[in-house]
Order: C-alpha cells, then structure tokens, then sequence
C-alpha cells in the first residue's frame, strides 16, 4: 500500500481517529508518544547491574533494544499505547487470601490469556490504520523487549508507582499494556509528570517478602510473582512461609493501594474465571495429574508455569495451610511419584505440619 503524505491537521484527525477506534475496539484509553526513554535506560541497566532480574535473562538481552523503540523496529517515530482493564466483576481477593485452604490466583490469569485477546483487537486497530494512511505498524502484547510502563507513563496512560506498577487516576492499576510501534510521526499526548503516591508506602510495607527495596525499586527474586511463574527451579525456602496461599502469581501491593478504589471491572467476558481457579481449594488443584492441569489451563496464562512448578507452588501453599489429616494424606500420596524438586518442596511443607 502506498504511504500518504499527511499535514499536521491531518495527523491530528488520524490522532484523534485512533483513539475513537481504540474504545470501539474494547480498549479503555490510547494514549501516543515518542520514543525517547534515556531516564528509563539508566533505570533498567541499573536494576540489571544489581541482579534483581534473577534468572530473567531475557531482560538483559538484546542490548538497548529494550528502551529503544526504533531498534526494535527500525523507522519508529511513535509508540501508541493502549490499556484494557482486566479485574473480574466479583474478584474476591480478599477473601480467598484469608482462606488458607484456597488457592489464590492472581486476578489477571482467572480468564483467557490476555495476550490472544489483546493482540487480536491491536492488530485490528493497526489494520485500520494503515488501511486510512498506508503506513506499517508492529504490535506488541508482553511479547518483546519493550519497557511498556514507562512507554505508557510517557504517553499520559497513568505514573510508574511506588510498586513499579502503572497507575492511572481514574482507573487504578488492573489493567493491561500493549503497544503499537509506527513510522507516523504523530502529535504525542503529555504524560502527567507528578508522581500522586505522595508519602504512601502502602505497597512496599504489605509485601509478604519484602521484595521492594525501594521506591520503583523491585528486587524480582523475592517477588511472589516471579517465584511462582518465572523460577523454575527450588523456591528458596526463608521466602516460601511469606508465599501463604499464592500459586501463581500475587495481588497485594495493587490490593492495598488506594488508587485502586478507582479501578473498573472488565466487560470483557474473556476475562471472566475460567474452571474453578476463582474458587478452587489447594487440595482440589493438588490432585490435578498433569492432563488435567493441560485441559484446564488451554488457553490460560497459568499453563506457561509447567506441570512440575504447577505442584512445587501448591505444595509450598499447603505447607502454609492450617495442619489437617487431609492436607497431610495429600502431600504423603504425591511423594512416590513426585520429581525431585516437588519432592523437595514435599517434604518441607510436611516439616511444616509435624512442628
């Protein structure tokens, strides 16, 4: 397709088009900047220096193509930036927290995974795009090496908070990133530079693992997340009491943040829970054979964690549940088949129960 030559007016219409298409399209605000995130670089070759990626080696690769747009893809002028909520209309957090025999899922993972939805509706807005001016575009859902939160604050989405999360006024933090990088040299939106956390530290003092070791300082060894989803090996065990009854992934530092009062539930009904995850008991998840785990987690964002790491979690989660015949039957029937790190894993949860 041919490229237009577009005016400034006529960059401000598109502008303005894209943004209209994007609510059409299920997305709850689009906001566009430049590509330009020299502070964000040294933030990020910072955080790498000090190892607090852990065995996230993918956050090390590809040089600075991270913080630059345009190595990524060569000709990038602009980055639209889109957000879509995510939190399920009964998302119940609290009260599966405090219930120590179900397991807890991070609200995000309870539906469909969100990089099939998201993609699909970016991919539909680059389309419109192109087909109204003719230029390319490439679209990104948590797919390569793009600093989203800090694209997304630029591009006037919300500011990076204390939990490194995005926070945006009007909507909270439950919501997803993704980006369309194009050659268009768009009229950029102006991101709002105060940073609205004031004296809070509500985030970094719920931390069941101290895993903040300073403002938008995360230390990922120690953060629930990553050692339930990304670690594939050993949990290390002076973090696993801190785990409670998280499987996959954790919500407190987004749960206890009061700009959270603000956050809108999803319409979008691949979203909503999916199976028993919302609702399900450490037991009933721990009986799962690995077909089982396959069936229900088709197309669900808790499959990228494996079978294996799938027990190893559960496991440590039921060393932190309140001691039972049950619990403890469960954890001995698993040990003969169990692979050595479940077995580890095993073993320390039933210490836990004979103390």
């Amino acid at each position: 397709m041919t490229q237009i030559a577009l005016s400034q007016s006529e960059l401000q219409d598109l502008a303005d088009k894209i943004k209209v298409w994007g609510r059409e399209l299920g997305f709850q605000q689009i906001g566009i900047t430049h590509i330009e995130l020299g502070e964000h670089e040294t933030h990020l070759k910072e955080w790498l220096a000090k190892g607090y990626h852990g065995s996230m080696e993918y956050m090390a690769a590809h040089d600075n193509m991270r913080s630059r747009p345009a190595d990524l893809l060569p000709g990038t002028l602009r980055v639209i930036s889109a957000r879509m909520d995510y939190l399920p209309a009964d998302a119940r957090i609290k009260e599966q927290l405090q219930d120590k025999s179900l397991a807890y899922v991070s609200r995000y993972a309870l539906g469909r995974d969100y990089h099939k939805v998201i993609r699909k509706r970016l991919t539909q807005l680059g389309k419109m795009i192109e087909e109204e001016v003719g230029h390319g575009y490439r679209a990104f859902v948590d797919s390569a090496p793009v600093l989203e939160r800090a694209l997304a604050s630029n591009a006037g989405l919300g500011w990076l908070g204390k939990n490194t999360m995005l926070i945006n006024k009007k909507a909270g933090s439950y919501f997803f990133l993704s980006e369309l990088l194009t050659d268009l040299p768009l009229p950029i939106d102006q991101p709002d530079n105060k940073n609205h956390c004031g004296s809070c530290t509500s985030c970094i003092d719920i931390c069941p693992t101290q895993a903040f070791v300073g403002d938008q300082v995360l230390d990922a060894r120690r953060c629930i997340s990553y050692l339930t989803i990304e670690l594939k090996g050993p949990i290390p065990t002076d973090l696993r009491k801190g785990m409670g009854n998280r499987i996959f992934g954790c919500d407190d530092c987004q749960l206890c943040c009061p700009w959270n009062r603000f956050s809108k539930t999803t319409q979008e009904t691949d979203f909503t829970p999916r199976h028993p995850l919302d609702n399900a008991t450490l037991l009933e998840l721990f009986a799962w054979d690995e077909a089982t785990f396959l069936k229900h987690t088709e197309g669900n964002p808790i499959r990228r964690t494996g079978y294996q790491n799938w027990l190893r979690n559960i496991a440590v989660a039921l060393g932190n549940a309140p001691t039972s015949i049950q619990i403890i039957e469960a954890l001995k029937q698993r040990l003969p088949e169990a692979s050595e790190l479940v077995t580890e894993h095993i073993e320390w949860a039933l210490t836990q129960h004979s103390e």
